[in-house]
């Protein structure tokens, strides 16, 4: 299967020039909203293609907190994770990971001569932050094996340690 991660980066669309991303991962594109909030008023914004194709604002009484992890992100996450046996999120890609915690795990799978795709996180901090409610895992890297969360750095190194990972990898590959 090929696989590839694409971030668009449009010109910024807002006055204080913050930019705007889209995750496309293959043929799944996941479009994110913004919400911008001031004494009271809050403008939402839908971005597509580099220009905001929907838009609504109000007034609200009370500020409250909002989820990274929009329905369609979560969509988008659940097929990524799903239609490859074994996904990284990390700092970085395979090829120069940028955090040693993901260059660890990059190595332990390397050593296995496992097929895995990554996603670099640092690219978009929409998803970053998506992810960490979509696994409830505040850190990365995160590994995802047939489309469950695995864990982080320190659970890969324990499982490799202990030969649970190699198990569990080797039975994701035969399946």
């Amino acid at each position: 299967m090929s696989f590839a991660t694409t971030l668009h980066s449009p010109q910024p669309l807002l006055k204080d020039q913050t930019p705007l991303f889209a995750l496309r991962v293959g043929s799944l594109a996941a479009r994110p909203s913004l919400v911008a909030y001031r004494r009271g008023s809050f403008r939402t914004l839908t971005i597509g293609d580099g220009l905001v194709i929907g838009a609504k604002s109000g007034r609200i009484g009370s500020f409250r907190c909002f989820s990274a992890l929009t329905p369609e992100l979560k969509t988008t996450l659940d097929k990524v994770v799903t239609s490859n046996k074994v996904v990284l999120f990390m700092k970085g890609t395979k090829e120069f990971p940028q955090c040693g915690f993901s260059n660890t795990v990059v190595q332990i799978l390397n050593s296995l001569n496992v097929p895995f795709e990554t996603i670099n996180i640092l690219e978009n901090e929409i998803l970053r932050q998506g992810l960490k409610e979509y696994s409830n895992w505040p850190t990365f890297p995160q590994l995802y094996i047939e489309g469950e969360f695995f864990g982080g750095c320190d659970i890969t190194v324990d499982a490799y340690n202990s030969g649970q990972l190699q198990e569990q990898l080797e039975k994701a590959m035969c399946s």
